[in-house]
């Protein structure tokens, strides 16, 4: 079989769908060497990154690269021509996998990973540039997909009530898994908690940005301070994100800006070590498709308080404490009781292994691969153009 794969966004900068491409495509190429893979750096006019393919990793012996292009211009004018699948080698499969779809493939069987429509729940989460991007491309799968791999039973329901024309025996849910390969790694302290005690702090891991609710969590840790709660840092792991220039302020504000670190965007050892030695992780995101920082903190024992919205309950199981996103209140009272409680937070951290070992990425790319079978076993659905 020739499978031509999007790995667009796993360069350095990757983010949660780049790290489900990563995965993916290294578990496919350790499973099923005996296929041949095209690996496309980029894919499509909606995202472009010009490093790659120049800092990805990915090998085999039937393994190749699609064309690298020099700017987004070059890209686009490439993605969009009539005779794109003739100059990717007419690959049995095109899976798409950074929200955009293309809809000129002929006789290549599309595949598309579908995340999640919070851009179209709440529009304030994201930019316009972004929601009409990614729309478009949602949109444009319904129509000329072949088939759909949803993140998530979450999020295959959200997409067929958005889509109910889609038939739902071509959307199959294929889960994410954590990108730890080594649960017994024991990371690397970053050096913005060199005067952070190892256990002595909560945990916030995700792009800083409206959707995953920080603004929210800072004010239900301001309220476990004001109740008497231990002192214990809040740590926030991850980038600046869009939408959030004033959370600086709103820190100051609240009067625990000096009780917040930001660690800005951590390597890969470095958030092990933070979950591994965090008292507790908290993630109050208000939409997600999977929400991988539940799984990944849970594979290093991070006991967890998270939010009962979309598909997390589906990640987390009986193995952390769900709470309402928006319960501020409700937030702050159960970090009051995890800090006083020690049982019942290394209880959590038990039952959190006990979870994450249920997601297994060799399991999700042999699902896929099976996938892929069924689809090039069916006819094309239909070609929109």
């Amino acid at each position: 079989m020739h499978i031509g794969f999007d790995i667009s966004q796993t360069g350095s900068g990757k983010a949660g769908c780049g790290y489900f491409a990563h995965a993916l495509i290294k578990a496919m190429l350790e499973l099923a060497p005996e296929h041949r893979y095209s690996l496309f750096p980029s894919f499509g006019d909606f995202y472009f990154d010009a490093l790659m393919p120049i800092l990805n990793p990915y090998s085999g012996r039937d393994t190749h690269y699609g064309p690298r292009h020099l700017s987004p211009e070059t890209a686009r004018k490439y993605w969009a021509g009539n005779e794109v699948e003739a100059a990717l080698g007419n690959p049995d499969v095109v899976h798409a996998n950074n929200f955009w779809c293309p809809t000129q493939l002929a006789s290549s069987r599309l595949i598309y990973t579908f995340y999640d429509m919070g851009f179209a729940v709440e529009p304030s989460w994201t930019t316009e540039a972004n929601r009409v991007g990614c729309f478009d491309g949602v949109f444009r799968s319904a129509m000329a997909a072949d088939w759909v791999v949803a993140i998530s039973e979450a999020s295959k329901a959200h997409y067929l009530s958005v889509f109910p024309h889609f038939p739902e025996a071509r959307i199959r849910v294929i889960y994410p898994c954590s990108r730890f390969a080594d649960s017994s790694a024991e990371g690397k302290r970053p050096k913005a908690l060199d005067d952070v005690s190892a256990g002595g702090y909560w945990l916030n891991v995700g792009t800083i940005e409206p959707r995953k609710n920080q603004r929210r969590l800072a004010e239900a840790y301001a309220r476990y301070l004001a109740l008497g709660g231990a002192p214990m840092p809040l740590v926030l792991a991850g980038g600046k994100g869009w939408l959030m220039e004033d959370f600086q302020k709103h820190l100051s504000e609240l009067g625990i800006e000096a009780r917040v670190v930001m660690t800005g965007y951590v390597s890969d050892d470095e958030l092990i070590w933070l979950y591994r030695n965090c008292y507790a992780s908290l993630y109050p995101s208000l939409f997600e498709g999977f929400g991988l920082p539940v799984l990944e903190g849970m594979q290093f024992g991070a006991p967890m308080l998270t939010s009962n919205s979309t598909s997390i309950p589906e990640v987390a199981g009986d193995a952390t404490i769900l709470l309402a996103p928006e319960d501020i209140e409700g937030w702050a009272q159960a970090m009051l009781r995890l800090a006083a409680n020690r049982l019942e937070r290394d209880l959590l951290s038990s039952s959190a292994l006990e979870q994450a070992g249920r997601f297994d990425w060799k399991h999700s790319a042999a699902a896929l691969l099976q996938l892929y079978e069924e689809a090039l076993a069916s006819p094309k659905r239909s070609v929109v153009t």
